[in-house]
């Protein structure tokens, strides 16, 4: 791990809390007293704009910002929520060849802003835990400072192990409404891991049949299934559960279902690089 490591926190999307940076400032003083990591938080991170923190521009120019800096060393995403789409578009090409040494870590909405900067040639994007868990979780975020620091991590989903094939992962809402888009990349041969939080059954089923319905989806190695949690109660119950489900839609058209993942919208939630490991 380098020494003095720095780590940008930017927000690509929802509001973040000045008392969350705070707690994470705290977090990172408790576990790096010595300053060998230290996180940095872009001062847009706290605008308000509506539901965003700042306005598209506003956020576009921070992320570009922090990644184009030589003196940040990697990044990482505040939080989730909504909004990084509306911002992709302006900042891929803008970033230089500095920002596409760096990592780039985040899950949730940030996955609209990896799947553009995976699909321009970007090589160090993974799905895995925000800034924001790491008041929550320690092990967790002891994880994902690990792999942002070094590109090596013990928090690394275990079926990537045994698996050569290139991976990815999504929430199951955020690549289903990306396809068709500039920012879907070529999945072809990739193992392609889903997840998914506060969303009923039925849509869960939609989604699946949308997603699988693509041309560009069945080119796919296959498609793990990660945590599907806070499901909203429906009357009647759809009377199937998230696995029956994507198996469902995998058998129908042709997709190999490969089993679970160990991703979600929780504390237990790996990193997922994307493409070849």
């Amino acid at each position: 791990m380098s020494t003095g490591f720095k780590i940008g926190i930017v927000c690509a999307s929802s509001r973040f809390a000045p008392e969350r940076a705070e707690a994470i400032k705290a977090w990172m003083a408790e576990h790096y007293p010595d300053g060998e990591v230290a996180v940095a938080f872009h001062p847009a991170c706290f605008l308000k704009h509506g539901h965003f923190a700042g306005d598209d521009r506003a956020r576009a120019d921070a992320f570009v910002e922090y990644a184009n800096d030589p003196r940040i060393d990697a990044i990482w995403f505040a939080r989730g929520g909504y909004g990084s789409c509306r911002i992709a578009e302006a900042v891929i090409p803008r970033l230089n060849d500095v920002a596409r040494g760096k990592r780039y870590l985040g899950y949730s909405d940030a996955g609209s802003l990896l799947a553009g900067m995976y699909k321009a040639g970007f090589k160090h994007l993974a799905h895995g835990p925000m800034a924001s868990d790491s008041v929550r979780h320690d092990e967790t975020a002891e994880g994902a400072i690990a792999w942002l620091t070094t590109g090596r991590s013990d928090w690394i989903e275990p079926s990537l192990a045994a698996d050569p094939r290139p991976a990815v992962a999504f929430n199951l809402t955020i690549i289903d409404q990306l396809l068709g888009t500039v920012l879907e990349p070529d999945l072809s041969g990739h193992v392609l891991m889903l997840e998914e939080v506060a969303e009923a059954a039925y849509r869960v089923d939609r989604m699946m049949f949308h997603l699988t319905g693509q041309d560009s989806i069945k080119r796919v190695a296959g498609i793990r299934l990660g945590r599907v949690s806070e499901i909203p109660e429906n009357d009647p119950d759809f009377g199937l559960t998230p696995e029956e489900i994507v198996r469902y839609w995998c058998v129908r058209t042709g997709i190999e279902y490969l089993g679970s993942a160990d991703i979600g919208h929780d504390g237990a939630n790996k990193i997922v690089p994307f493409g070849l490991r």
